[in-house]
């Protein structure tokens, strides 16, 4: 279950790039998560729920973008979305093409809760 590790992983990096005394203020983390790059995401919010229970980023929640496998022609030039694993070109055939997206694995932003009253 690399879900497990993943959660892990933003945990740490939450930890790495929110002060210490602000982490309770943490309440959306936005992530990229591409349909070839093997995470379940329910898999990963339960990973994530659970090693932050109880912590001060209990309230924080995931926000997942689902990006689709998507390939780019070199013959007709063309950029098109597909099943995954076929990357045979529906516009000239053509079978010289490249993944460009539906891989991606990133966390994006960390969004927090201001609690703090401006004054003039």
């Amino acid at each position: 279950m690399h879900e497990l590790s993943f959660a892990e992983n933003i945990v740490e990096i939450i930890h790495k790039s929110v002060p210490r005394d602000e982490l309770e203020d943490v309440r959306i983390v936005r992530l990229k998560i591409g349909t070839l790059s093997g995470i379940v995401a329910d898999s990963l919010d339960f990973c994530f729920c659970a090693i932050s229970a109880e912590t001060p980023l209990a309230n924080a929640r995931l926000e997942i973008e689902h990006i689709p496998f998507s390939v780019r022609c070199n013959s007709c030039q063309k950029t098109f979305v597909n099943d995954i694993g076929i990357v045979v070109c529906p516009e000239c055939g053509g079978v010289d093409t490249n993944v460009v997206a539906g891989r991606e694995l990133q966390l994006t932003e960390i969004e927090l809760d201001d609690k703090k009253e401006k004054t003039s």
